[in-house]
């Protein structure tokens, strides 16, 4: 209790107002203590305050302390944490890669890579089979260095030409001026009677051209000259004269006037050929019922030579009636005219190519060449069909043709053809077998046929089953549409006579699908 809050007894307040002496110096006396005290108690309660404020210091920094140690243990045990995570993950890691060893499932992982290797194996075959006929780069690469090599030795050539020709003139116009001073000073037994040469080149015109001209009298004398000409004037028109525009006309002949004979060549007859039945082809993949070959030709001639289509369809049929001796365009004749089926062509077509294709198979070195005994296999594998005899007969026609009796036999060199763009000698032979066993096909097929009169769909269907089991149904319905002159869809009920059918199917391409039943 404070000095101030004392309170004097009531004794002192009863007493009198004047004070004693000794009340007042005792009064002061107290005053001053209490101001004392008062003074003493303030410096007290600063102290604990003081005290207080360092408390509070002390526990903030204590505090702090303590936040820092829980934050560090938290990271403590987060790293911890991660590190055991990390630990298990590896640990599944590796347990996967034990269970990954399980014989079953190796197992089955090698028959899934056999089967791909399977489907790879397939395609790659696939592959070659569909680009055998394109012509490998290296070959390509080293026919362009060799045509290269031959234009410049051509250049070389043509210069060296140039410079004697020239050399030639100038001794020539020496000889023209020296001629008269000879003659004149020559006696009369010496003397030299000389006659002009003609200009040849002014017959270019009658001929068909500067090339046909020199074509003609190319390292001939005066005399022959003379009588190639007369020949030529005597057999030979300049101008055809238009068959009409009558139905009776084929399509392709149906014009009129005088259409100028353009004087083809037997070279340039089996270019056009060629490019008319690849355009045809490709024709007949466009439409599903493909045009007759007439309606085409005058369709190619007119959209390819426009207003000279006339001239080029009479020039034309005028040079392939002069060559019918050459295979490729008594054939095209043949189409044309409606003797033998278009069938023909491209039957003949696909056997080559599907020959070619087995050689290049059968090449594992891909040289170009196989071996006389690896030649014969490939043929046998190409035509299973074949006797010994004809194998045999391909074999010495190969060797024949290519003058080699080596152990080898270079197959591409088969494949080229002459100036004239025919086939050799072995390929030849091989469409010449493939005509007799088509024929002997159609005399089976006669004799299966004998005593009838007639023949329907059915009994037709029936022989051909019976000499030729291997036949599929579709060239099965083929045949018979051939035989019918109706589509595959349309067959009826009907009957023909059996030698009408018999000659419509000997001039298709009908042919053996398997061994005789």
């Amino acid at each position: 209790m404070a000095v101030k809050d004392l309170q004097l007894p009531p004794l002192l307040h009863s007493r009198s107002l004047a004070k004693p002496r000794f009340l007042e110096q005792l009064e002061c006396l107290l005053k001053r203590e209490l101001e004392v005290l008062d003074n003493t108690q303030d410096s007290k309660v600063q102290e604990l305050r003081l005290q207080v404020d360092h408390l509070k210091e002390d526990l903030a920094t204590q505090y702090q302390l303590y936040r820092d140690e829980r934050d560090a243990r938290k990271l403590l045990i987060t790293r911890i944490s991660t590190m055991q995570s990390t630990q298990d993950a590896e640990h599944d890691d590796n347990n996967e890669e034990d269970e990954s060893e399980d014989p079953v499932v190796v197992k089955m992982a090698l028959q899934v890579c056999r089967e791909d290797l399977t489907k790879a194996q397939i395609e790659l075959n696939r592959l070659q089979a569909e680009y055998s006929d394109v012509v490998p780069r290296r070959d390509w690469d080293n026919l362009n260095h060799l045509h290269e090599e031959t234009l410049m030795k051509l250049e070389t050539l043509q210069t060296d030409f140039n410079q004697v020709k020239s050399e030639y003139d100038t001794l020539l116009e020496v000889h023209q001026k020296s001629a008269p001073t000879t003659q004149q000073h020559g006696s009369d037994s010496q003397h030299i009677a000389t006659t002009p040469r003609p200009n040849w080149e002014q017959c270019s015109d009658i001929l068909g051209g500067t090339e046909r001209c020199k074509e003609l009298f190319e390292g001939q004398s005066s005399q022959k000259r003379l009588e190639i000409l007369m020949k030529e004037i005597n057999s030979q028109n300049q101008f055809f004269t238009g068959l009409g525009t009558s139905s009776d006309v084929p399509i392709y002949l149906r014009y009129e006037g005088k259409l100028k004979n353009l004087k083809l060549k037997k070279a340039d007859v089996i270019k056009v050929i060629k490019e008319i039945w690849r355009n045809k082809m490709a024709d007949n993949e466009k439409n599903d019922d493909p045009r007759d070959l007439q309606t085409f030709l005058h369709s190619y001639l007119v959209e390819q030579y426009k207003d000279k289509a006339g001239e080029w369809a009479y020039s034309l049929m005028e040079s392939v009636q002069n060559n019918l001796k050459d295979d490729l365009i008594c054939l095209f004749n043949d189409v044309l005219t409606g003797k033998v089926d278009e069938s023909i062509y491209h039957g003949q077509t696909q056997l080559l190519s599907h020959l070619l294709k087995v050689l290049i198979q059968s090449d594992i070195t891909q040289c170009g060449s196989l071996t006389v005994s690896e030649f014969s296999e490939a043929l046998r594998k190409a035509f299973p069909l074949k006797s010994d005899q004809d194998i045999e007969e391909l074999l010495a026609a190969a060797q024949t043709e290519l003058e080699s009796s080596g152990v080898r036999i270079s197959y591409q060199t088969l494949y080229t053809e002459d100036t004239d763009g025919q086939h050799k000698e072995f390929l030849s032979l091989v469409k010449k077998q493939a005509t007799a066993e088509r024929l002997q096909y159609i005399s089976e097929l006669r004799a299966q046929l004998e005593g009838k009169g007639e023949v329907d769909a059915e009994q037709l269907w029936v022989a051909f089953k019976t000499i030729d089991p291997s036949l599929e149904p579709e060239n099965l319905e083929w045949n018979l549409s051939v035989a019918f002159q109706t589509k595959e869809s349309e067959l009826q009920a009907q009957a023909l006579e059996k030698e009408v059918v018999l000659q419509r199917l000997s001039v298709a391409h009908v042919k053996r699908a398997g061994p005789k039943g």
